[in-house]
């Protein structure tokens, strides 16, 4: 009895920009973050503003809030085989699977999948023959008095099983870093793609950031082995880390100036790891300039990785 994969979003955080914008402004604003969301309630700061600054701290790498946004998913389909790989995933995300010791398969009929290479190959028929031999054996031993949990270790990797699982956006963003990529099994792919594609419908603005690692606004680069990167399919896209270190070799070489005096000024004259350019009312090392309203992006908001 083939099956087919299934993912819905059952719920989510109810406004995931709202809660990102509330999540940076606090950290980044003296305002405390209830002021902070009536304004939004009160429509002082618009949408546009928000989804602005969100995107400016992203930007810096700054990801703590994304923690905070979260995710509720219904997986169904998926093989065994998947779920092995899936739970390794376990910061950010809880899960409830289908269990073999608690529901027993009626009629020895188990859902599985036959990946397309068996199919290709001519071999599932006798797969799929294998699968019918064993659920007969299985309820034999069912019937037999055998507990569920050990007539289970009949069944095989194929056998489909279920989730539900809760995931904040920080760790699906890790999560289809990985199982996007060409590399990773294909099982995981549809899975991460349906994903992707479910919070698309909802939250495009957000979806645009849930890529393969070596995507535009992830990393930019593929980590992979060069002979992996040469054989991907869209490998050409994105460079592989060898030719960055390469480049940077390459301008390196006979350029590297030694430090002078005046850089040893600037080292000391640094006051913490926020800096800003001098001015009157702020010179190098000053804190960050707040817009005395705290509703946008002001001159001097940080941009390093510093979460504080």
């Amino acid at each position: 009895m083939a099956s087919g994969i299934n993912v819905r979003l059952l719920d989510h955080t109810s406004d995931p920009i709202r809660s990102l914008y509330v999540a940076y402004r606090t950290a980044y604003s003296a305002l405390r973050p209830q002021t902070i969301f009536d304004r939004i309630e009160s429509e002082k700061i618009t949408r546009e503003q928000m989804l602005e600054f969100v995107e400016k701290r992203l930007e810096t790498g700054h990801a703590s809030p994304l923690e905070q946004v979260w995710f509720e998913f219904a997986i169904a389909g998926v093989s065994r085989a998947f779920s092995h790989q899936f739970v390794r995933h376990h910061i950010g995300i809880s899960f409830e699977q289908q269990s073999q010791r608690y529901v027993a398969f009626k009629k020895g009929e188990f859902p599985y999948t036959v990946p397309e290479t068996v199919r290709r190959a001519g071999f599932a028929p006798k797969m799929e023959e294998a699968f019918d031999r064993l659920g007969e054996l299985y309820q034999e031993m069912i019937d037999a008095g055998i507990p569920a949990e050990d007539a289970r270790f009949l069944i095989p990797n194929a056998a489909n099983t279920n989730f539900k699982v809760v995931v904040n956006f920080l760790e699906l963003l890790h999560i289809c870093d990985l199982r996007l990529c060409t590399r990773a099994q294909w099982e995981f792919r549809q899975v991460a793609s349906q994903m992707r594609a479910q919070i698309h419908r909802r939250f495009p603005e957000l979806a645009k950031y849930i890529q393969p690692k070596c995507g535009d606004l992830r990393w930019g680069y593929c980590d992979e082995s060069l002979e992996d990167w040469q054989a991907c399919p869209i490998g050409k896209k994105r460079p592989h880390k060898k030719l960055l270190f390469e480049l940077f070799d390459a301008q390196r070489r006979g350029a590297l100036a030694p430090l002078a005096e005046g850089d040893f000024e600037i080292i000391e004259q640094v006051g913490s790891s926020i800096a800003t350019t001098g001015s009157a009312k702020g010179g190098v090392g000053a804190p960050p300039v707040i817009a005395p309203n705290g509703d946008h992006s002001a001159e001097g908001t940080p941009t390093t990785r510093d979460e504080g």
